[in-house]
């Protein structure tokens, strides 16, 4: 964590382990899909209209991640 002192920190690092496993980093991806869709269904009216509202341009991240799991790999065979 970046801090100046005695302030809220600038940033906070997010570390992404690279030993996932496909199927782990898959269901990360949901797990952020399901909370994204939990967040926007509780407060979507606000972050539109707080949006609307706003001087600054929104900025939109789209994270994609590529998976390709052979059957042979597959636990769910």
């Amino acid at each position: 964590m970046t801090k100046t002192s005695n302030s809220l920190p600038l940033t906070i690092p997010l570390n992404i382990p690279a030993y996932w496993t496909p199927e782990q980093a898959f269901a990360v991806v949901e797990l952020l899909d399901d909370l994204r869709d939990r967040i926007w269904a509780h407060y979507g009216v606000s972050c539109s209209t707080n949006t609307a509202t706003s001087t600054a341009s929104p900025t939109v991240i789209t994270p994609t991640i590529q998976l390709t799991i052979r059957r042979s790999e597959s636990p769910y065979r």
